[in-house]
């Protein structure tokens, strides 16, 4: 079994052979859930693994945990991390060392209802405006390769191709 950065080869290509083999297989549909457990504080999961998410003290939360879209930029984060893991090892690269730092700006008028002065340059819309990956990567191949590797990476990332075009969303209420 061989091994290039903790990842198993004979695994991973075989994955990446049954997809081949079978397109519907590539297919899935990914579940969460969310709890409130008072004031700005909220439990999430999927599968068996758990989060916390809270507000800073800033916006009136406890500061206990991350926020919604602290995660965001940590979720695109480690996408990254793994597009880079496993797109290295298929290439037959060993990496030393990886870190993504991101940050992205948000406009609290609009989440807050209000309108800001014209003259601040923001909007009614309370998402990310734009996100920053600044990606540091030490590993056993020339730079070319590696720039080569990024742009295959940045343009296959599932939360950041998911972060960079409109997404079909719908949020549906019951009355308990």
């Amino acid at each position: 079994m061989a091994m290039v950065n903790g990842l198993n080869m004979d695994s991973l290509m075989k994955v990446v052979e049954t997809v081949k083999q079978n397109w519907e297989v590539g297919k899935t549909v990914w579940k969460a859930s969310a709890s409130w457990k008072g004031g700005f504080k909220v439990e999430t999961s999927s599968r068996e693994f758990n989060s916390k998410f809270d507000e800073p003290e800033m916006l009136c939360g406890t500061n206990t945990a991350a926020n919604p879209v602290e995660m965001v930029l940590q979720a695109y984060g480690a996408c990254l991390a793994i597009g880079y893991a496993m797109n290295a090892a298929v290439r037959g690269i060993k990496i030393n060392d990886l870190k993504v730092d991101l940050e992205g700006e948000i406009d609290l008028p609009g989440f807050l209802g209000l309108e800001a002065p014209a003259n601040l340059n923001m909007d009614k819309l309370p998402g990310f405006k734009n996100v920053t990956a600044k990606i540091k990567i030490k590993a056993d191949a020339d730079e070319k390769t590696l720039q080569e590797m990024h742009r295959h990476i940045a343009g296959t990332s599932p939360v950041g191709l998911t972060l960079s075009r409109s997404v079909k969303v719908d949020a549906s209420l019951d009355v308990l």
